[in-house]
């Protein structure tokens, strides 16, 4: 019979109980979460200061550098304090926000960079129709709708299917991510796992199907121009590709892959690279494959 007491709060166990190896962690963490604060706030400052700067394509790259700022920000600062500490505890409150402001920005993520990829299709494709469906007030309407699409499809569904944590309260995990903590649920976790699944098909695989089919079009609307032009128009898609290659490569691992023990770790050191290391690299793919961006960081300095 499982104890059926109702946990207060949770321990992350983390990566280590070693402090030497904590210690490097942390030292590596927090360069990591540094350089990614201040690439994301350079971005959106540069972005905002340069009225060169102010079109459809890079007003969709300040969202996601504010998302990215969101996703590190919510995960990396509990992991600095707990990995100096040996009390790694968090409220069963405080880690239910936490795994819904996760699961709402990782999901705004993926609409975004779908977005973003049918702004370069219309770029590419339909030169001539880009400043009419790319209009501002298209774009605002499509940000706005990516927050409420994300909202409505992940946070109404873990409202309505809340999760019951119990004793043991360990969760192995340096975050409280959605499935590590629903493996400490009293009741049966089926329709939270069916429930799951779903939004993931909603949330990442349908994005991910709409970028595929973005670059198909792109690809083979390049191909037909002249080798003088096409080197021009992959670049501009070339940071949005190596973007989505590794956010929704480590996502889909991480959500629509069926649950088991071995996948335990797995998901803990998977999920480094979408919540660490995917918003640190975001600002150096964008700034450093970008002419314009690296004109507008010689001109600011």
């Amino acid at each position: 019979m499982n104890n059926k007491t109702l946990a207060t709060e949770l321990i992350l166990l983390g990566f280590s109980n070693n402090l030497a190896t904590n210690f490097c962690l942390f030292f590596i963490f927090f360069l990591i979460y540094f350089f990614s604060v201040v690439g994301n706030g350079l971005i959106i400052c540069l972005i905002i200061l340069n009225l060169s700067l102010h079109t459809p394509m890079y007003f969709f790259l300040v969202n996601l550098s504010f998302i990215d700022l969101c996703y590190s920000s919510s995960a990396i600062p509990k992991l600095l304090v707990d990995l100096l500490s040996t009390h790694r505890t968090i409220s069963v409150t405080g880690c239910l926000i936490q795994f819904k402001v996760l699961l709402l920005v990782a999901g705004s993520e993926c609409q975004l960079l779908a977005v973003m990829a049918y702004d370069r299709y219309t770029a590419i494709c339909r030169p001539l129709h880009y400043q009419v469906l790319m209009r501002w007030s298209m774009c605002c309407h499509l940000v706005a709708f990516i927050w409420i699409f994300s909202f409505i499809n992940i946070i109404i569904p873990s409202l309505a299917l809340p999760i019951i944590v119990c004793y043991p309260n360990k969760i192995n995990h340096f975050m409280c991510e959605v499935l590590s903590v629903l493996r400490l649920s009293c009741d049966d976790t089926s329709l939270q796992e069916l429930v799951i699944f779903s939004v993931g098909f909603f949330a990442i695989v349908l994005p991910f199907m709409l970028i595929i089919l973005s670059y198909i079009s792109i690809i083979s609307t390049v191909l037909k121009i002249r080798a003088a032009g096409r080197s021009k128009a992959f670049s501009t898609c070339t940071s949005h590709i190596t973007v989505v290659a590794t956010y929704f490569g480590t996502a889909m691992v991480t959500y629509l892959t069926p649950p088991s023990v071995e996948s335990l770790n797995q998901d803990k050191y998977v999920s480094i690279f979408y919540v660490i290391i995917s918003p640190m690299l975001n600002p150096l793919i964008y700034s450093l494959g970008n002419r314009d961006v690296r004109k507008a960081v010689t001109k600011l300095f």
